[in-house]
């Protein structure tokens, strides 16, 4: 707990040499439960419904808000962030999104639709989108490779 003083007589400890070497044991280990901890967590940090999107060769878009992210998987069922909803309920979540945004600066929608969807659907959710008065609307794809 206290100091570890030289002795009283004025001779140093002669049978020790000083420590010169770091203990990086503690070290290690810290980095090995941090490396852990990451890879457990990494894929859980995908966010969004898993949608097998359209290719395209379109350039990316600069945002300066966080945008609206409405998803339609493979078997038609709709997406606002990562909750489901029917297209009712869809409508409702549109409207409240429309009255509460800002006129000078609208917010962006991005559409994720899944490449194999009949196109009616699609059309259904941005002739939602339309009569909320919700305009920004992207269509999300992936890049193309050509």
């Amino acid at each position: 707990m206290g100091m570890d003083l030289a002795p009283s007589n004025g001779r140093r400890n002669r049978g020790r040499a000083p420590m010169s070497e770091i203990n990086v044991t503690p070290f290690v280990d810290v980095m090995l439960v941090l490396l852990i901890i990451f890879m457990i967590t990494a894929p859980l940090l995908v966010t969004g419904v898993p949608v097998k999107l359209p290719e395209s060769r379109a350039n990316a878009l600069d945002q300066d808000q966080e945008p609206v992210q409405i998803s339609i998987d493979e078997e038609g069922r709709i997406y606002l962030g990562e909750e489901e909803m029917s297209r009712n309920a869809l409508a409702t979540r549109l409207n409240e999104i429309a009255a509460n945004q800002n006129a000078q600066d609208p917010r962006q929608i991005m559409l994720r639709g899944d490449e194999t969807l009949d196109y009616g659907l699609i059309m259904a959710v941005m002739g939602e989108l339309n009569r909320a008065g919700l305009n920004r609307v992207s269509l999300v794809t992936t890049g193309s490779s050509e």
